[in-house]
């Protein structure tokens, strides 16, 4: 036999072994875990399941070990929850027990386990309280938001309007655009022209990560780090475009911190950075530039990405099924008409249109794995014993796509949300996460129109399209 070989094979009898013991000592003494597929060595039970579909692989998964199941993939072990029952009995009943984040590599190298998406503990906690408390003041969930959303929606439409009549184009960016300046506004005190070279750039480095962090090859990313770290690969575009975003963001800071006057704050910026003041003296504080500027990064990308990606699928829905555009048109007529733009009075108005709307968020069904998730403690889940540290995947595609619920599951179809008078219902079964100006028209037949994302191992990302925005 070959030396080369011999040594590559005995590598690999070495690293099987090491793996085995890691996976027995994880689990050792610690309970009973729920059941699941004997994982192989090395690479667990990532063969095992399509990467390219994971919410499919998990609903083969559960009719074999029900509701409650165990996956490895790489040296991380999680637990899958599937169904409405065992999603809400951890989130909502347990919630407390099941509001860690694992070590998510992809996470950690460009947050550094801080600011709020990939924080964890104390850190968290004061984060989160810090920032829902102060998007409140600035209107967040509150009447006084509206204003800002139908400034933006205005310019939206005007900008829609730019466009030459009956020719197709691509909307992705103009509708990244107006969720992003709703966020800026409240996070920076400003709101961007459509022209802006930087602006532009800054919606084409999230974009661009959205689909990076959705590729099947993040799993293997965040299953073996040390190794795919040196590896290429579209995560080092991810990185770098994760750079570039929080410089823009620290050069907004340092000019914040320029002309901050603390009687009259103006934005989140300023109130972190007057909360930072406060806490100077304490040497374990929360409060420092780089958390700032972490927070501010996850608000900004989530916040505008999450939008964006909703509006451009719903827009390709209704251009695949104009039967249903043409009943919202037909109620946005005849609730608010044409000399005024719509509000938050108008919705109990507005069933159809309502149902719409949430019909949209449960057929995308945007992050169908949720953010994952880990047990701050060792739990009791029914007949079963989790590990403190281990990884949960609520699996939201099951509650999205549970067939008692929604009959028509597989079917785009606002009757999900209306009862048998035609009025709005609302649904347990919901957890994801305007109005038209326009007559939408697509260059082929909308019976050709194929609405299957092209990435879904973070977020569903619709596929790229073109369509041509008639005044209505």
């Amino acid at each position: 036999m070959d030396p080369s070989v011999a040594i590559a094979l005995g590598l690999l009898l070495c690293m099987s072994c090491l793996f085995l013991i890691l996976s027995w000592r994880k689990g050792f003494g610690r309970g009973k875990l729920p059941p699941g597929p004997v994982p192989l060595p090395i690479v667990g039970n990532m063969l095992q399941v399509d990467l390219k579909n994971i919410p499919q692989s998990l609903c083969k998964l559960e009719k074999q070990y029900g509701p409650v199941f165990t996956l490895q993939f790489g040296f991380e072990r999680v637990v899958v929850l599937y169904g409405y029952k065992a999603v809400k009995e951890a989130l909502i009943d347990h919630g407390d027990k099941f509001a860690d984040r694992p070590p998510m590599p992809l996470f950690k190298m460009v947050t550094n386990g801080i600011g709020i998406v990939a924080s964890n503990g104390e850190t968290w906690k004061q984060i989160r309280r810090f920032s829902l408390m102060t998007l409140r003041n600035f209107g967040m969930g509150k009447r006084s938001i509206e204003e800002r959303v139908q400034e933006v929606a205005k310019t939206l439409i005007e900008e829609l309007k730019k466009k030459k009549v009956g020719l197709p184009c691509d909307p992705t960016f103009i509708l990244g655009c107006a969720p992003c300046n709703v966020i800026c506004s409240i996070i920076f005190q400003k709101c961007f022209e459509y022209k802006d070279q930087k602006f532009l750039y800054l919606m084409k480095l999230l974009n661009e990560n959205v689909k990076i962090v959705s590729s099947p090859w993040m799993k293997v990313y965040n299953s073996f780090p040390s190794l795919v770290r040196y590896l290429p690969g579209s995560h080092h575009k991810a990185f770098k475009n994760i750079q570039s975003i929080l410089e823009f963001i620290l050069e907004e800071v340092k000019e914040h911190q320029r002309t901050l006057d603390p009687s009259n704050p103006r934005d989140f910026i300023d109130c972190f950075l007057m909360k930072m003041e406060q806490e100077k003296q304490q040497p374990q504080s929360e409060f420092t530039i780089e958390h700032l500027v972490r927070t501010v990064s996850d608000l900004f990308s989530a916040g505008t990405e999450t939008t964006s990606t909703t509006l451009r699928y719903g827009l390709l829905l209704l251009l695949k099924y104009p039967e249903i555009e043409g009943k919202l048109h037909e109620e946005i007529d005849r609730v608010i008409g044409r000399d005024r733009g719509p509000c938050m009075e108008d919705r109990n108005k507005m069933p159809y249109t309502n149902a719409v709307i949430h019909e949209i968020q449960r057929y995308i069904d945007l992050v169908p794995n949720n953010l994952p998730h880990a047990v701050s403690e060792d739990v009791q889940f029914r007949q079963y014993l989790i590990p403190k540290g281990t990884t949960i995947i609520p699996a939201l595609s099951s509650v999205h796509y549970d067939d008692e619920e929604f009959p028509n599951l597989e079917k785009f179809d606002p009757g999900h949300f209306l009862d048998e008078s035609g009025k709005f219902k609302k649904s347990d079964y919901f957890m994801p996460f305007s109005a038209l100006n326009f007559t939408l028209k697509f260059p082929i037949d909308p019976k050709d129109i194929d609405t299957s994302p092209v990435a879904s191992e973070f977020g569903k990302v619709p596929p790229s399209y073109e369509l041509c925005f008639l005044p209505f």
